[in-house]
């Protein structure tokens, strides 16, 4: 298959807003690639690199050859090209890699080159996401949505999922089960404004704190121990505390899904910023150990556990896990009961708490209605699409950010308004050295970025607004931390935002 049908595909699934569509469009090029294709055309068109990263920057991109006249670049040869350059290393790598790119922009029509240039540089936002290409593998394939989903959440991997589907169908899906060592996208919560209109919607439930650290999944194999972070990126080396308690576990293997934070003698958490700076970086000191609190079990000793309900799966971590190591956690269906225990998580420090269904099973990487947060204030996971440079103490700085709302429709980005509160000295530093390696384009005042950092936001309130494109505003917006740990696509979407809003 050339790049020229897979860029044609692109433009086609961009230009058209219906959900049908789009699946239809990616299904119908998906059984148009050979076997060896497949993963390669899923990866492209979900604008990402099988490689994951291939250490190409805006830089590299800004000056390229003229295009050629003729197509003739296969997605075989771009995906070799793209595995070349990214073992480049050692001194002189910029130069080579660069003269590898040109290579490959000097052989790629205008088209190619446009579709090139918006996949490297993360600009590929035509509306395939997950649950679209999701949709069209199955399609593609014919075989139930949801069995492609299933496979997605065991593999972490749509291109493994679409080849397997699209040659061996159904059967090769079964194939496709929870691994010890191969970690899963974490199960997400929704959010209500107080404890009472949570249990409203799950009660009797299991009321949990909530803390302010680092999502962390184990995996332990005969006492060797792998942690991975929510987006899936292995941690176990920085973490020697960690494996150590986990390690001492009395299982054979098993797969816990659960929190990381900082906490002083006294009990109460650090800042965000130590756990955050400590699991960050490898040898930092251990005078900031990591205690560990674990919530949930997916597999025990070689029972996958993923689809039992909550209460069995508590009971089983219960059996095994010492309550020092434990979440607190308490069962009710009051909701007197529960308000104390969600005050009682506030006065030693933390966010405020889940509140989780009894019956709900593990929905891997999904925002299910089994989990519900509760904080004592709104907040919210949202983009960063811009930043403007400061003024005064700040001059220099890039300081108010531009703000969105994940689109799923779209695929895009609903821009909510700006804000430069809550940014301490120590906050605006990180920020501009990590917003000008994003950086896309900019203008006098602006540096527009690529949507990929997430702040989490406070704010009083949402209103109307008719200056930004989703007509609301967010009152009073004012930044609790930046989430480098969490990926633009969990952020929160427009509904959510709309959710919150009281008029």
């Amino acid at each position: 298959m050339l790049l020229t049908e897979i860029a044609a595909t692109s433009r086609a699934v961009a230009a058209t807003s219906a959900r049908l569509a789009k699946r239809d469009l990616l299904a119908d090029r998906l059984r148009r690639a050979a076997p060896e294709e497949v993963a390669i055309a899923v990866a492209y068109l979900s604008g990402e690199l099988p490689q994951r990263q291939i250490g190409v920057g805006w830089a590299a991109l800004r000056e390229r050859p003229s295009p050629a006249p003729d197509a003739t670049l296969s997605l075989a040869e771009i995906d070799a090209a793209f595995t070349a350059i990214g073992r480049v290393s050692g001194k002189g790598s910029v130069a080579a890699r660069k003269a590898l790119l040109d290579d490959l922009f000097a052989r790629a029509t205008p088209g190619e080159h446009d579709f090139l240039l918006r996949l490297l540089s993360g600009e590929l936002r035509q509306g395939a996401l997950d649950g679209v290409m999701a949709d069209a593998i199955a399609a593609a394939a014919t075989v139930p949505a949801a069995e492609v989903r299933r496979a997605v959440m065991f593999r972490g991997s749509l291109g493994a999922v679409a080849a397997a589907a699209l040659t061996t169908g159904s059967e090769g899906l079964r194939g496709f089960g929870l691994e010890v060592g191969r970690p899963v996208k974490p199960m997400l919560a929704a959010s209500a404004p107080s404890v009472e209109a949570a249990m409203e919607k799950v009660t009797p439930a299991a009321v949990e704190w909530k803390l302010d650290g680092i999502r962390v999944q184990a995996h332990v194999r005969d006492g060797e121990v792998r942690l991975f972070t929510r987006t899936l990126d292995d941690i176990t080396a920085r973490l020697p505390e960690a494996v150590a308690a986990l390690g001492a576990l009395p299982v054979r293997s098993a797969v816990f899904d659960g929190e990381l934070i900082a906490l002083r003698g006294d009990g109460r958490p650090h800042p965000f910023q130590v756990t955050s700076a400590r699991v960050a970086r490898q040898g930092a000191g251990q005078e900031v150990p990591l205690s560990v609190f674990l919530f949930d079990v997916l597999h025990l000793d070689g029972a996958d556990l993923i689809d039992r309900p909550g209460s069995e799966r508590s009971t089983a971590l219960a059996e095994r896990v010492p309550e020092d190591l434990r979440m607190p956690r308490l069962v009710t269906g009051s909701v007197e009961d529960a308000t104390a225990f969600f005050r009682d998580a506030l006065a030693h420090g933390h966010e405020g708490v889940l509140v989780k269904s009894l019956d709900t099973p593990y929905t891997a990487g999904r925002r299910g209605a089994g989990w519900i947060k509760v904080k004592p204030r709104h907040t919210l996971d949202l983009v960063v699409l811009a930043v403007e440079w400061g003024h005064g103490r700040r001059q220099g700085k890039l300081s108010n950010l531009h703000l969105g709302a994940r689109d799923p429709e779209t695929g895009g980005f609903v821009m909510l308004g700006k804000t430069f509160k809550g940014l301490t000295d120590e906050m605006l530093d990180w920020q501009t050295e990590r917003l000008l390696a994003l950086e896309d384009r900019r203008d006098d005042h602006t540096v527009h970025v690529r949507p990929e950092l997430v702040v989490e936001i406070a704010f009083d309130g949402v209103q109307r607004s008719p200056r930004y494109p989703g007509g609301l505003a967010l009152r009073f917006a004012r930044v609790l931390r930046h989430r480098p740990d969490k990926p633009a696509s969990e952020a929160d979407t427009i509904e959510s935002v709309r959710a919150t809003a009281t008029f």
